[in-house]
């Protein structure tokens, strides 16, 4: 195939538009065409009086020979798996989050029949908790935005973009395009599902699992794993299941399941993670903010993203934005509060809100285990707990009174949307010093990038803590499996070696083929 690139729309057009814009400009015709689809598509906004759609095609020619002069690509293609696996037992999958599902699609696909165990319900009884919640304050520790089918992502913006230059990256973007996203992801520069098209899809690859002769068992947590000789024999569940490969896909918030894995001596070390709060502006702001006061495309909800390093070391960044979305109540715990965001497919929200992030490093907080990040976590959840009214109302403040020290007694144009409710209050008081004080830095300067981010009736919601994992299940480089367990592949969030839904997903891919070729 040969490649247009550098393809600058200003209107707004329709697809086959775009296509005969982009071949008239390199003098191919229409009728020479075999075939052809959009490679990607981004938005360029750096001047708001010159705001325009980049479009790639790709496409292939009948006559083969017009193509010399042109930019040849090859069309992606998975690459081939050395199958060597020859046991007779089942692999067993603990965890079915993206990292999960994509492990037992791969090893589905290539003959192999796994058990995929999940402390969780399915997506559709999943709802039915986190909606119950909200109605009446009481929290199902293991059915909830983080645990279940489809795992902490389900509940979120469904955001596909990755720095992650994988090769599986597009085999991710492909399986979700089959089992019901939107195909739009294949070439948006900013892919998102939402959370509304999260739910069908998980779904959809659950019955493709289990007609394949895949198992799926939910509200099925493990509580040990039996190891021979250095090797892994069996895991404890409900019921004891033999098996030589565990892939341990248990996402980040598993902490009784940590526990139990630095108790059985599994190689694991503490690893930086970030802490903060949700930050909530109008979404029309944004908007005004991204593109300008009266833009001349029709243009997607806006979004942003910014980095800002501050005086003392610190780093102060924006995690998973969500326009036109809400914040979200994300505990798996009594007694805590944890917060998260997440939007449905059409951004079509009042709000916008980010996660606003500073970066925690292993000497704040070791001291003697490798656990001592999640202890951190669960004592500032414990906090934001107490200072909402202990009824698991979030602590919110508005920014001007963040700034200032000061406890919001009174709101702006901007109001919150987490549920089930809010309490105004003062973040300060429970934020360790070098959080907050980068926050306000970093907030202050992100208005010489976005002028008016720093928006004094912009919301912040208590707290964020679960952007990653704490630890880090410490794995071989080269088979992936843990270094004193054979058979043991950690993988994804949980396991330390993702930060999202793609790269979870690649994960999963990456964990699943090292099984399928080993011998």
């Amino acid at each position: 195939m040969i490649r247009l690139q550098d393809i600058k729309i200003r209107e707004d057009l329709s697809e086959q538009e775009v296509l005969k814009k982009a071949i008239a400009k390199n003098h191919i015709k229409l009728e020479e065409i075999e075939k052809w689809y959009i490679y990607k598509k981004s938005i360029d906004a750096r001047k708001k009086e010159d705001i325009h759609y980049n479009y790639t095609i790709n496409i292939q020619l009948k006559d083969r020979k017009k193509e010399a002069k042109f930019t040849k690509i090859e069309e992606y293609k998975f690459p081939k798996i050395d199958i060597k696996r020859k046991s007779k037992t089942n692999p067993v999958i603990v965890g079915a989050g993206p990292a999960g599902l994509f492990a037992g699609l791969i090893l589905i696909e290539n003959g192999i029949k796994p058990i995929i165990l999940e402390r969780g319900k399915q997506v559709e009884e999943r709802i039915k908790d986190i909606e119950e919640f909200v109605k009446t304050r009481k929290i199902n520790p293991e059915s909830n935005i983080q645990f279940g089918e489809g795992g902490a992502g389900t509940f979120s913006d469904g955001k596909l973009n990755t720095g992650n230059t994988s090769i599986y990256s597009r085999k991710v973007l492909e399986e979700f395009v089959r089992f019901g996203a939107p195909e739009e992801i294949l070439y948006t520069a900013k892919p998102h599902i939402g959370t509304d098209n999260l739910v069908n899809i998980v779904k959809n690859m659950r019955n493709y699992i289990l007609e394949n002769g895949g198992q799926i068992v939910f509200q099925e947590k493990v509580t040990d794993i039996e190891m021979e000789e250095g090797k892994i024999k069996a895991v404890i569940c409900s019921k004891r299941i033999e098996t030589d490969v565990v892939i341990l896909a248990i996402g980040h918030s598993a902490r009784d399941t940590f526990k139990k894995l630095y108790d059985l001596d599994i190689e694991m070390k503490p690893k930086n993670f970030a802490v903060g709060v949700r930050i909530e502006h109008l979404q029309k702001d944004i908007n005004k903010m991204q593109y300008g006061e009266n833009p001349k495309l029709k243009l997607p909800t806006a979004d942003y993203k910014f980095v800002y390093h501050a005086n003392n070391g610190r780093t102060c960044y924006t995690f998973c934005m969500c326009p036109g979305g809400k914040v979200i109540a994300s505990n798996s715990e009594e007694n805590s509060i944890v917060t998260n965001g997440m939007s449905n497919f059409a951004r079509d929200g009042e709000n916008a809100n980010s996660a606003l992030l500073v970066n925690v490093t292993v000497e704040d907080y070791y001291k003697n285990t490798p656990l001592d990040g999640m202890y951190f976590q669960e004592d500032l959840e414990r906090k934001a707990y107490k200072l909402g009214g202990q009824n698991y109302n979030a602590p919110i403040q508005k920014v001007e009174d963040f700034l200032t020290n000061t406890k919001t007694k009174s709101l702006g144009k901007v109001k919150p949307t987490y549920l089930p409710g809010v309490t105004m209050a003062n973040l300060n008081e429970i934020l360790p010093d070098y959080v907050a004080e980068t926050l306000k830095e970093g907030i202050i300067n992100s208005d010489k990038k976005m002028h008016g981010f720093y928006d004094k009736d912009a919301i912040l919601t208590g707290v964020e803590t679960r952007s990653s994992s704490p630890v880090q299940i410490i794995r071989d480089k080269e088979n992936l499996q843990s270094i004193n367990v054979e058979g043991l592949y950690p993988c994804g969030e949980g396991a330390g070696y993702a930060g999202g839904i793609m790269t979870a997903a690649v994960d999963g891919i990456r964990c699943a083929i090292k099984v399928l070729e080993k011998e």
